[in-house]
């Protein structure tokens, strides 16, 4: 692992490969969640999905992993997800339910892994804005918040290959400094796949104690360029809003290719 550039100021590191940048990603989770514990009893954490969320969780279930904490005072709630129904394949909360809270699985207790109420809302007909609605009410009840924005411990990313992140696309909505903490989204027509989701604003960046994306692979690399790029433009680029202190950027080497050299003033 190296660590490189970019001082704007996220720390950049940069793990031996893929497997290598899952297992590093749930090193430092397990850190900062372990930190959070000490000092208040409890820790809160928003979950990525996808490619990203799978190599983080296989790390995790590893028994020096698995058993460094007590899992049982650990909240884990999902990021943005899909709407779609838990056993679709596309549902991040699905994925996050089977890899950390299934049977065998068993990280964390049942109870502690706060889902979208997808299947909830399509059953009361009130769509991804119903889900959003009720998810805000259940994370301001039980997170530590600051003027109606949670404080997470930890805010996991994966990175789009059109430079989203959540499911806050380029030009989105949830872009609006009024945004609400949860929203409903349209579904994407230009990136698949192309289904209606639920996210929490890119509000929580800010806040959240740690900030990690987690970029992995050569057809990342290009995107990674812009991001971590010259040019500031969130509208465009709404990864750029983890290009800050609180984050630290986690990637393989295929993926740090697109990574432009250091700036002098310090910004990326």
């Amino acid at each position: 692992m190296v660590a490189t550039g970019i001082t704007a100021r996220p720390t950049i590191l940069v793990a031996d490969g893929p497997e290598a940048t899952g297992r590093l990603a749930a090193d430092l989770l397990v850190a900062w969640l372990a930190g959070a514990i000490g000092e208040r009893g409890v820790a809160h954490v928003a979950l990525t999905g996808g490619s990203s969320a799978k190599g983080l969780y296989a790390a995790l279930r590893e028994p020096s992993r698995a058993f460094a904490l007590d899992w049982g005072r650990v909240h884990a709630w999902v990021g943005d997800d899909r709407f779609v129904p838990l056993v679709h394949p596309d549902s991040n909360g699905g994925l996050a339910s089977r890899e950390l809270a299934a049977d065998g699985a068993g990280l964390l207790p049942t109870a502690n892994l706060h889902l979208v109420p997808v299947e909830a809302a399509m059953y009361a007909g009130t769509g991804p804005d119903g889900a959003a609605a009720t998810y805000a009410t259940e994370v301001l009840s039980t997170v530590p918040s600051s003027s109606g924005v949670p404080i997470f411990d930890v805010v996991l990313l994966g990175i789009g290959g059109d430079g989203h992140l959540l499911s806050v696309f380029p030009g989105s909505a949830a872009l609006a400094p009024d945004a609400p903490l949860v929203l409903g989204i349209p579904a994407p027509t230009h990136i698949t796949p192309h289904l209606p989701r639920v996210t929490f604003s890119p509000a929580i960046l800010r806040l959240a104690g740690h900030v990690m994306p987690i970029v992995a692979g050569a057809g990342k690399a290009e995107i990674l360029g812009r991001i971590l790029g010259s040019e500031r433009d969130p509208e465009q680029w709404p990864a750029q809003l983890a290009v800050r202190p609180n984050a630290t950027w986690v990637m393989d080497p295929a993926a740090a290719a697109g990574v432009p050299p250091a700036r002098s003033d310090g910004r990326p």
